[in-house]
Order: C-alpha cells, then structure tokens, then sequence
C-alpha cells in the first residue's frame, strides 16, 4: 500500500517518509517496511491504523500541492485522528503518539468478538441488543455495524436474516467500539491526557457526536476516549456536512469504502446533487480524481502536475455532448431481465428455461433496424430470405455447441411489414441421444399475443457425420424416419403444396441475397384470405391475392395466376 504515490510523486513521498518517521518511535516495526511489503501485517490492528494515518496524511498534503484546500473535514474511526492533525489539532509526533496507543490497545483487547454489517435501522436493531453487543457504526439510512461477543452477534444477524435483512460477517480480529474495548480505555486515556491539544483551524465533523466539533470535541482526552469506545455516527456528520452546504465530497483512502454511504445518507435527507470522488494514491487513479474533482468545481492547479508544461484551458462544466448519428432503438437490457444479450441483429436475447435444457432466443425483424432486408421481395412482398433462416438456425445451434444444420424444412415464408417489426423466436430443444437439438423458427404479428406461426423446423448437430447417407440411415444403423414434409416423388409438390408456376418478374428481386429455398418448380407457402368481397372462392398462396370486388361477381380477374381462383 502506498508504493505507487511514493515513487511517482515527491510530495506524497516527502510526507509518508516525515509521518512514518513519527510512528516508528512507537512501532516494533517500521511502518512503511509493512505499508510496501508485508500485505498480511496488514490485516493486524497494530499496523492497519497507523498505515491508514500515514497514507491518510501524505495524500492529504499531496491534494494540498495540487491546490485542493477543504473547507470541513470529517473522517471514519481512525480517520477522525487523521481530520484533527491535518485541522492543527495535533502535531504529528502527539497525532502519531495517539494513533500509535490506539492501535496498539486495540489489538491487545480481549479476543473472541466479532463484527457484522447489516442492513437494517437502528431502530430496528435497537430492541434486539443485549449486553454484549452494541452499535458499532450508523453509516447511513440502513447500513448499521454490531460488535461485540461472537455467539450474540450472529444470533442477532441471524434473526435479522429471518426478517429478510441481509447481514454479513466483517473479517475483523476484534469487536471493535463495543464493550470488548473496555478494559483498554482508562491506559489511552492515560496516554491521550500527555497529549497537547489546539483548537482547530479548520471546521471538522465529529462521527462521534454527529456534528461540528466545538467546546471539548477533539481537545481533550475523555474525547477521544468516548471516541474509541462509543459509536462512529457516520451518517448523522454527512448530514452535518449537507447542512454547512457542503457539495464535494473527496474520501481519502486506498479504496472507495465511504462514498456509498455518503451517498445514502444524502438522498435520505440532503437536496440537490452532490459530487462524490474517490482519491486514491495510484498514480493514474489519482489523476483520474483530479480530473473529476475539477470536472466537478473545484479549483485543481495544474501546473505543479504538469511541472511548467503547457496546459491547455479546460472547461470547468460537465461537457455537454450533440449526436450526430441517426437515433436508433435500443433494447432494453437482456441482462436487467434475466436473460443473456446478443450481438446477433436478429436475435437480441436467449433464455435457457428453469426445466430441461431448451433454449429460447428471442428478437424482432424491422426494416426501419435492418432496410438492408428490403432488398429480397417476391412479386412485391418483402420475405425473409431462407438463407437467412438457415443462418439463425446456425448461430443458435452455435451457442449450444451444434453449429452444423442437419436438416431444415423451411414451411412457411416470413413476410415483412413496410411499417413495425415482427417478433421472432427461435427455439432449440433438448439434446437426442446423438446429441441433436431440433430447432423451430415462429413469429407472430406485432401485437398479436395469440398466433405464433411456424417458419421452419430441423435439426443441428456438433457434427455433420453420416447424415448424408443415401440409404437414409442415422449414425448408429438407425434408418431415418420420413415424413411428407421432406419427401416428394418426381416433380411434385409434398401433400398439402400448392403449386405455383414461375414466370419473369414473379422471382425475388434486388441485393445479393438468396432466393427463396424452393425444389423444382415448387415453392412451400403460406395461404392467405382473400379480400371481402372478391369473389374468390378458395385461399390463395403468397403473394397476397390480388383480386378486387367486381360487379359482374365472382369472375376471375384477368393477369390473376392463383390457382384458387373460382
């Protein structure tokens, strides 16, 4: 921790070497030694502060180089001693003193504790305390710490689990600011009571009383006595702060652990629209911070960044962006609706059901989304084309590990509005005994919430293997099953195809896409109603029929190809 800053930025160095010189008077070890290369000592109560203090400091006084000056200051457990010394409360070597016996009795206190964060009130977590267990920290509306005997706090976390309040154990080695501290408090005051106190130079927000220090806070012992022992009231000196005006909020520290509860606790009672960043000591994240502070208003001074470089006038606003691209739909997001997002044009969704192992991938066909499709039309309707079909078909098989189309019957054209978009859905069932999904392709007219019409319908196989085989047997000895759909003799249509012949200009026209999948003169279409009052007496196929009311009755209308025609 801290080994970036230090040899990146001189100040920042400058100071953790004065602040580490002031704490190693007190420490068996030199704290920076711990800080760059002992990450497990770390998680020792004895070094966890006073590391914390002396990044806390240097990076305090680097923000200070850079021109940030604060105009309050507030800071969480051992960051308040941290606020005091850089308000003038306490010289380094008193502040290190404190921060040292702080550390050092808090370690020492009796074991056997522990430290659970719950989101609950206090007023929820109130009635259930018992003797052991006290409020450790109020960080914001409904974010609460418990401390205290271990088999006491998880019971108490445990019934709040039962009410369907989540709680989560801290990895802590002690019950901090909990009756646990008891035993150590009259030895710190004795060392806090040596100390030299000032009144401070610039305004600080007491978590321990939730407001701005005035009289004794911070200047004499039994404050911070109190302060170690009773509970961090985070959230009541945020409001405190909201209150001064306060709109920037800059949380020192190696992680962002405070932000989210600054910002909880100002949309629980605070208006307007705070900025809040994280300041770290990385060096790319610590210029990333200065830019958003000044994004945000405040006065950064660059030139001691830059070291006399040319620095370019930069807004001082959020920037204000102008699209210059055609505005297209955007989707809702798969995933906020428990389901996996795709790159795919077509199929923008999958969804692999609670129950076997089918797979549902959903999208919808839109000209105004996809025009390119408009270029494939029969006798002047827009169809998808089968190539197309073949290609969903594909990527889903794709997704489940079955790339290759085993086979594909392609039953009914999908016809393609000039205005909307036509929902579509494309199933994948469960793997057969060869590892084969079938595969079906519906859609449905927008709107529509009852008919689903079928499009096609096949299989796809991690691999091809045998399928091809002219005896029409399956890999296995298996002969393959027939079926209308899939088997014609000579040259006519399978059992309920109308045929229809192709003349010039009947076919698809324009782009490059291919032509419908159709087999020697025959092409399997959907039927469609006449119109009322036409005269036709039977269903036509694809294209739409043409015919029009006529008053000398049903007579067919001249150029009408249908052969559904009365």
């Amino acid at each position: 921790m801290g080994r970036g800053p230090y040899e990146a930025f001189p100040v920042f160095a400058a100071a953790l070497d004065e602040v580490c010189a002031a704490l190693d008077r007190h420490l068996d070890r030199p704290v920076r030694e711990v800080m760059f290369d002992d990450a497990g000592a770390l998680d020792d109560t004895a070094y966890t502060q006073p590391a914390l203090f002396a990044y806390q400091t240097a990076l305090y006084r680097l923000l200070a180089s850079h021109g940030l000056a604060p105009q309050v200051l507030i800071g969480h457990s051992i960051g308040e001693i941290s606020a005091a010394h850089a308000a003038g409360v306490l010289t380094l070597d008193d502040a290190a003193a404190l921060v040292a016996a702080r550390a050092r009795l808090m370690g020492s206190a009796r074991p056997g504790g522990a430290m659970v964060a719950v989101q609950a009130t206090e007023a929820e977590i109130g009635p259930l305390l018992t003797g052991g267990v006290a409020v450790a920290a109020v960080n914001g509306p409904a974010s609460v710490v418990v401390s205290g005997d271990e088999d006491a706090v998880l019971e108490l976390a445990e019934e709040l689990r039962r009410r369907g309040r989540p709680a989560r154990r801290l990895r802590v080695s002690h019950a901090f600011h909990s009756p646990h501290m008891d035993a150590v408090l009259e030895e710190f005051r004795e060392v806090a009571a040596g100390l030299s106190y000032a009144v401070p130079v610039l305004p600080v927000v007491s978590t321990r009383t939730g407001r701005v220090a005035d009289g004794d806070d911070l200047t004499t012992a039994d404050h911070w006595v109190r302060h170690l022992r009773d509970t961090v009231r985070f959230r009541d000196g945020v409001r405190a702060l909201a209150e001064l005006g306060v709109t920037r909020y800059l949380e020192l520290g190696p992680a962002p652990t405070l932000l989210a509860a600054v910002r909880e606790s100002l949309s629980d009672g605070a208006d307007g629209e705070a900025v809040l960043v994280h300041v770290p000591g990385e060096p790319s994240g610590y210029v990333g911070a200065l830019a958003d502070a000044h994004v945000g208003g405040a006065a950064v001074d660059w030139t001691t960044l830059t070291a006399g470089e040319h620095v370019g006038d930069v807004p001082t606003y959020p920037f204000r962006r102008s699209r210059y691209w055609a505005a297209g739909s955007r989707a809702a997001d798969p995933g906020s609706l428990g389901m996996t997002g795709s790159d795919h044009p077509f199929l923008g969704a999958s969804v692999r059901l609670a129950e076997g192992e089918t797979i549902v991938f959903a999208g919808r066909l839109d000209l105004d989304a996809h025009p390119w499709l408009a270029d494939h039309a029969v006798a002047g309707t827009t169809v998808l084309p089968g190539a197309a079909v073949v290609e969903l078909a594909a990527h889903a098989g794709a997704q489940a590990g079955c790339g290759h189309v085993a086979e594909l019957t392609l039953e009914n054209p999908l016809p393609l509005p000039s205005a909307g978009a036509v929902p579509l859905q494309l199933a994948l069932g469960a793997p057969d005994g060869d590892g084969r999904r079938a595969v079906t392709v519906h859609s449905r007219a927008d709107g529509d919430e009852e008919e689903w019409i079928r499009h096609a319908s096949g299989l796809v196989a991690e691999r091809l293997g045998g399928r091809g085989r002219r005896d029409g047997r399956r890999p296995g000895g298996r002969r393959r099953a027939r079926s209308p759909s899939t088997t014609r003799t000579g040259n006519s249509p399978p059992p309920g195809t109308t045929t229809a012949p192709r003349s010039r200009g009947s076919g698809p026209r324009g782009g490059t896409d291919a032509s419908p999948t159709r087999t020697s003169g025959w092409t399997r279409t959907r039927t469609t109603a006449p119109p009322p009052g036409s005269g036709c007496t039977r269903r036509c196929w694809t294209p739409p029929c043409t015919s029009r009311p006529s008053p000398t009755g049903p007579a067919a209308r001249p150029g009408c190809r249908s052969p559904g025609r009365a």
